[in-house]
């Protein structure tokens, strides 16, 4: 098997990443020394995936904080609070984003309570002392994620039966978590523990996530697989081809509505049709309790070349309009159970996801 897949680390003093837009064409990676750089790798998907958003987003940050020339405690609480709010205004659906800036930010408030203020300097001790500190939690951040994974994927790992036709979409994999992946991860778990079993892999337009990103995973591990367009699912399923949909999500609302890529929905629709179970695997961080229903989730509306353009080639004609969501929202009705490290969580969701 091949070595395992790290997409986001934090390597002497810089964020390394590997650069999702080159694949499967080529295996290259970044670094990024300052944390704009950063916000634009999460901007034009260098970096994609809400787990992995969360992890780049506390390393940007941590990143912010150790070039930030504040004095004191109040003037370094003003400089990091500008930057979470850069980070912030990325990726409006992706749930983790806002988890891992809110846990960055309780924890500089934290550590910048707990030690004295200090006289006017260029770079005062205390200051000095929670940039390190900011750093650790970054850090910390990215290696919870590749364990929640783990846990995640062995939970859901009970749910898949020996010999099992997986249909996914989108890319829920390593390369959208900090490592292993939560909707593949649970494929990698089940492949681990001896099951033999078959992906179907949508294409995942307009970006083909699917195409360039979970095939190339799929097939550097080996893991049997089999390509298809997105409109060919429900023929697939027809063929009784499928024996159960897993897909990763991006945030659920708290009655188990979940917004994940453009055509998720779709699938779902279809799944129940043929009467297929329909699962999301995503860490507790992906839910937003604070948020009833799928209604109330924030859709990412990207660049129209995404649609009327492919590999940089115009494919429609010009001036037509186009209308580019990132995600749509699959209401709780039609998912079976929602895969999380805590265990998986069957209907009624509102009861289950706070419990």
């Amino acid at each position: 098997m091949e070595q395992e897949i790290r997409t986001i680390v934090w390597q002497n003093g810089a964020v390394v990443m590997i650069d999702q837009r080159a694949l499967p064409l080529e295996e290259r990676y970044i670094t990024c020394t300052d944390y704009r750089q950063v916000i634009t790798a999460i901007n034009d998907l260098t970096i994609r995936g809400a787990p992995a958003i969360g992890v780049a987003a506390a390393m940007g940050i941590a990143l912010g904080a150790l070039s930030c020339e504040a004095s004191t405690r109040e003037t370094f609480r003003a400089a990091f609070e500008e930057i979470c709010g850069q980070f912030a205004a990325t990726r409006p659906t992706a749930r983790n984003l806002f988890w891992a800036i809110e846990r960055m930010r309780g924890f500089c408030n934290a550590a910048l309570n707990s030690v004295p203020d200090s006289p006017a300097s260029s770079d005062c001790d205390s200051c000095r002392g929670v940039r390190e500190l900011i750093v650790a939690e970054a850090v910390r951040i990215g290696k919870e994620d590749i364990a929640i994974n783990r846990r995640l994927g062995r939970h859901g790992a009970e749910l898949i039966p020996d010999g099992a036709r997986i249909l996914t979409h989108c890319n829920a994999g390593a390369l959208a978590t900090a490592g292993y992946g939560t909707a593949l991860g649970v494929i990698r778990a089940a492949r681990e523990a001896g099951k033999k079993l078959h992906v179907y892999v949508d294409e995942t337009r307009p970006v083909l996530q699917g195409a360039r990103l979970t095939a190339w995973e799929l097939m550097r591990e080996g893991i049997p697989c089999t390509l298809i367009a997105d409109n060919m699912a429900g023929f697939l399923m027809q063929r009784r081809k499928v024996d159960l949909v897993i897909v990763g999500a991006d945030r659920i609302a708290a009655n188990g509505d979940a917004a994940n890529k453009i055509g998720t929905y779709a699938l779902a629709v279809l799944a129940r049709a043929h009467g297929i179970p329909f699962y999301i695997a995503a860490p507790l961080s992906t839910i937003d309790p604070s948020l009833p229903g799928g209604g109330e989730i924030p859709i990412e509306e990207r660049n129209p070349e995404e649609v009327t353009h492919m590999a940089g080639v115009r494919t429609a004609p010009e001036g037509i309009v186009v209308w580019n969501p990132a995600f749509d929202v699959t209401p709780h009705d039609f998912i079976t159970a929602i895969i999380t490290e805590a265990g998986v969580i069957r209907p009624p969701f509102r009861e289950g996801l706070p419990r």
